[in-house]
């Protein structure tokens, strides 16, 4: 590397510096959470990008984090005084891809881009693969990207945090011609990162979660009751992640189709989540996830109150807390489309299995989104005498309220009855059913 391109201005602390300087043409970064990882691994394709005078394809988990990348990347080509011009387009012909460029001197180019199978195929440069433990596909975009980089010593660098074992990310961990980086929270901390290690661990306040997000160890994933690849294969990136109070009535006017709700509700140390899904055919894709901290149950109702009188039907928690709002929500539209769930033993086991066949039909889809991701996961399942017994521990970012809501929701849309229909004829007059009855 150029001496003048080796020092940028641009702080960086010694184990970004490390890989930004690294030369092997094949590198797997097992980095922390929150360690910059992305911000250094850009900062390399640029530069190597610049003096290589090849094209660098990112790929990222979804639209939303391509563009973060971009946005990383057109930071450090200002810090680095680099003229550039930026453009979007729709990568493939009738498909909803989208593709950014920035172009660079010498013809050098940058693309980011959602990482599905077909977008990574057809390249001729290099590659880096952003937080690919993610990647939905992830065996499939690694079969039709790797012959791509083949020619001209393509170079390729894998970067994720790692999020269980049933993935081509902990694969390659016992690759022998990868360069490997590990960097967890601690050896960041002893190098110069900012952070309150005890807060941090604290605050997540889940020995697992803290295990893999920021020590970088790869959990089996036997206790899980949906797996990292189960979550993952219902992900779909042009689901919008989930929105506050402010969001969710731009949301709501956008959807379309009948819908159904499901509403787990919180007040101080849960979150209350709404999660909206979509009836097309025998699919249920997600149509808004709102999550809701901290609001008075007043303030609560504002926002609730216009999905339920929008929707075809509602699943509401009424345990604790809930049966306050879910009693009001039954008065207000109705038990024929407001059903009140008290939450036991046996109402969860029925609950969770209806989110688990879901999953495994891949009838469900849902947001590109670390935070359900990892609330999800975070659900285990163990035996009773009479039964399962459905566990997630408490933290900062709720209590497993994404999945309950999300169970909730499934309950409503499978329990829908539709309406009711008489069909005349000579003989006696007989009912028939439009949905399910």
């Amino acid at each position: 590397m150029s001496q003048a391109l080796a020092k940028p201005i641009i702080e960086l602390l010694p184990y970004q510096k490390a890989a930004v300087e690294e030369t092997s043409r094949f590198c797997w970064f097992n980095w922390s959470r929150q360690v910059g990882k992305s911000f250094g691994l850009s900062l390399r394709r640029v530069l190597r990008g610049l003096e290589r005078r090849r094209l660098q394809v990112l790929l990222s988990a979804g639209e939303r984090q391509s563009r973060e990348l971009m946005q990383k990347v057109q930071m450090h080509v200002r810090a680095l005084n680099i003229a550039a011009s930026l453009r979007e387009d729709t990568y493939f012909e009738g498909t909803s891809f989208k593709q950014l460029e920035l172009q660079l001197p010498n013809n050098v180019r940058i693309l980011a881009l959602p990482a599905n199978p077909n977008t990574a195929r057809g390249f001729t440069g290099d590659v880096f693969l952003d937080e690919f433990a993610m990647h939905q596909h992830d065996r499939e975009i690694w079969a039709a990207l790797f012959p791509t980089i083949m020619r001209g010593q393509g170079e390729l660098d894998v970067a994720s945090t790692p999020k269980g074992k049933s993935n081509m990310f902990y694969t390659l961990a016992s690759n022998p011609r990868f360069a490997k980086s590990t960097v967890t929270i601690e050896d960041a901390a002893a190098q110069g990162l900012e952070v309150d290690l005890v807060e941090l661990r604290e605050g997540l306040g889940d020995p697992d979660l803290w295990r893999q997000e920021f020590l970088c160890e790869f959990l089996d994933e036997a206790q899980a009751f949906l797996t990292h690849e189960m979550i993952q294969a219902c992900e779909d990136s042009s689901i919008p992640g989930p929105v506050g109070a402010e969001e969710s009535e731009s949301l709501r006017l956008n959807a379309g189709g009948p819908q159904f709700v499901g509403l787990d509700i919180g007040r101080v140390r849960d979150l209350t989540v709404l999660w909206v899904v979509q009836q097309v055919g025998h699919q249920l894709p997600t149509a808004a996830v709102i999550e809701l901290r901290g609001l008075s149950f007043r303030e609560q109702k504002d926002v609730i109150w216009p999905w339920l009188a929008s929707c075809s039907k509602a699943a509401i928690d009424a345990t604790g807390l809930g049966m306050q709002i879910a009693e009001e929500a039954v008065e207000a539209f109705g038990s024929w489309k407001v059903e009140p769930v008290t939450f036991s033993l046996k109402s969860k086991e029925e609950m969770a299995n209806g989110l688990r066949i879901a999953v495994e039909d891949r009838a469900i889809r849902i947001p590109v989104d670390v935070a359900i991701r990892n609330d999800w996961h975070s659900v285990t399942r163990s035996p009773t005498a009479t039964g399962f017994k459905y566990h997630a521990e408490r933290t900062p970012s709720g209590h497993a309220d994404r999945f309950w809501a999300a169970c909730l929701a499934v309950r409503a849309a499978k329990g829908a009855s539709g309406p009711a229909e008489y069909v005349g004829s000579e003989q006696k007059l007989t009912f028939a059913r439009n949905g399910t009855w």
